[in-house]
């Protein structure tokens, strides 16, 4: 007998790729999506939010972050007993706080997969585990539903830390760039100029600015991003300063001491590699 999982925001690109992944695995897949339409012929349009959880074995949310405390207040009273509630959201410290309060009869498992809706395959990807009640539990819960996946588990406090710098600084840097490339009025002049640095560049900024305005939004409004950006706005505001006071000593300093500290954690020849192996794959096609 197929195992029956609803996904709340089915229609959206995460929802959408988790309806094809649980189908793929022979469940019986419902979607519920009050804003997007849903797609795929093998996904049940449940026509109510609470209709559709009713008999799920599983409810996963794929909900913009800010609503999923409220969904998860909606819905877990009218889940059945032994149910699993799957969220993927991106920041945790609310969510965790609404999954933590759930009757005990529902099973949360609280995930936030590393990976964006291109990929296809979930072997080798991250997924990131916050546990909630039973940490042994709900990774072998996870491991069983996303196998071949790679798991970290971290608590709340940490995760929403980490996520601040691995999302939200890179969303930052790369929205402010984006935006700034826009506004270029001879781009393909700029282009015809560049070198692999800026061709590079400009393929992570746009490929973000290709996520839906309000998933940026949520990145970088994550409250643990004021300490790294502020670190930013002060750094580029030294460096800019002494190159403009003619400091070349503090600059290089500067340079040379983050070179020293990133030495002592990766091979930056190797990365040089990588970064030209991107390169000329890009060039290729």
């Amino acid at each position: 007998m197929k195992k029956l999982i609803t996904i709340i925001g089915a229609g959206g690109q995460m929802g959408q790729w988790f309806s094809k992944y649980f189908a793929s695995k022979d469940f019986q897949v419902t979607g519920y999506d009050e804003e997007n339409p849903i797609k795929g012929k093998d996904i049940i349009q449940a026509s109510s939010l609470v209709g559709g959880i009713l008999k799920a074995d599983y409810v996963m949310l794929c909900t913009p972050t800010r609503r999923t405390p409220e969904i998860i207040r909606l819905i877990a009273k009218e889940m059945k007993r032994g149910t699993f509630l799957i969220d993927i959201s991106s920041q945790k410290g609310k969510v965790v706080a609404s999954l933590a309060k759930m009757p005990a009869k529902i099973n949360p498992i609280c995930i936030h997969p590393m990976f964006g809706p291109g990929i296809k395959k979930i072997k080798g990807q991250n997924i990131i585990l916050v546990p909630v009640k039973d940490a042994k539990k709900e990774l072998t819960v996870a491991k069983t539903l996303f196998e071949g996946a790679n798991f970290v588990t971290i608590d709340t406090v940490e995760h929403d830390k980490k996520i601040a710098v691995i999302l939200g600084l890179t969303h930052l840097v790369n929205l402010v760039f984006a935006n700034i490339i826009s506004k270029d009025e001879k781009m393909t002049l700029t282009e015809k100029m560049s070198g692999s640095t800026f061709r590079v560049q400009k393929i992570l900024a746009e490929s973000i600015m290709a996520e839906s305005p309000q998933l940026i939004e949520t990145i970088i409004s994550n409250p643990e991003i004021r300490r790294v950006a502020e670190d930013l706005w002060k750094d580029v505001g030294r460096l800019l300063t002494s190159v403009q006071e003619s400091k070349t000593e503090e600059v290089l300093s500067y340079i040379k001491a983050c070179q020293e500290r990133l030495t002592s954690k990766t091979n930056l020849d190797t990365s040089y590699k990588k970064f030209t192996k991107m390169a000329n794959a890009i060039e290729k096609n």
